[in-house]
């Protein structure tokens, strides 16, 4: 099966529910600082922010480093400007802690924790903020392989998508129903996440990978997962456009485009694309 959008059988009360739920949990946290990717979560919970406390009580607070890709970048923003709230960046420096290198399964822990860290050291005192807020939502935290979420009851930073039991399916069916431009948007996690565990991340492999995925959307492929195994470059495609990605023509320029950014060879995987790939396979025991 593919790997697309969560669909969504939900009522419109309940998608109305769902909303109002989590806007009762802002109430009074502002002015509130939204931990902001531009992926569907984070942008449901900046909207319904800005609903429940107006957007003068709210900021989007953008991470940035060799792990976002430059598209998300400015996706994030353009989503932003829908929603009309405010981005504030932040450079973060995950990529100098030897623990984030190393790239154990708690990877996630120290890039989120390096975030918040930065929020508040840098955007906490200086927009007046009272609160942090992140987008996990109802699914994410049934999940064991998320130790980021660690990282986010350290910093007391608020979770109103889970607590409001406000799952994926529910998070897309809120989106459509506030317009969002990305409603339907495939989920596209950091760039590190396609680096082997215990093998160590680095910002060339992080570019690598960039490099393939950016050159795969021109390609009209719209969602991949670019897996690094040193000289190999995975592919993983939604299940639909690998026979696509073996049409003559098309193969070779995938060939070109991954041998460009520095891979000797290309394989697409049979399998798809597979959400935590690498880290669900180590924590379940299956190894990778």
């Amino acid at each position: 099966m593919g790997h697309g959008p969560t669909l969504s059988i939900l009522t419109p009360g309940q998608i109305v529910a769902g909303a109002q739920r989590v806007r009762a949990l802002m109430e009074g946290t502002g002015p509130l600082g939204v931990a902001y990717s531009g992926g569907v979560d984070s942008t449901v919970l900046l909207a319904l922010a800005v609903q429940a406390l107006g957007a003068d009580d709210v900021v989007a607070i953008l991470g940035i480093s060799p792990s976002l890709a430059a598209d998300e970048r400015t996706a994030a923003h353009e989503v932003a400007d829908v929603i009309g709230a405010r981005v504030v960046e932040v450079h973060t420096h995950e990529g100098e802690n030897p623990d984030y290198q190393r790239n154990d399964v708690d990877r996630c822990f120290f890039c989120k924790d390096e975030l918040f860290n930065r929020i508040s050291d840098e955007v906490v005192a200086e927009h007046g903020l009272v609160s942090v807020a992140y987008g996990e939502n109802a699914d994410d935290a049934k999940r064991p392989d998320r130790p980021g979420a660690k990282a986010a009851t350290n910093h007391r930073v608020l979770r109103p998508l889970a607590e409001a039991g406000v799952d994926k399916a529910m998070v897309r069916a809120i989106a459509r129903s506030l317009g969002l431009p990305n409603a339907d948007k495939p989920a596209a996690p950091c760039l590190a996440s396609r680096i082997p565990h215990h093998q160590e991340v680095t910002p060339a492999k992080l570019g690598q990978i960039e490099t393939v995925e950016a050159g795969l959307r021109r390609l009209g492929f719209a969602d991949s997962r670019v897996r690094h195994h040193g000289e190999i470059a995975r592919i993983e495609l939604l299940t639909e456009d690998i026979p696509r990605a073996a049409e003559p023509g098309l193969r070779e320029q995938i060939q070109t485009l991954v041998t460009g950014a520095g891979f000797a060879f290309a394989a697409v995987d049979l399998k798809g694309i597979q959400s935590g790939a690498f880290t669900m396979a180590l924590v379940e025991g299956r190894g990778v």
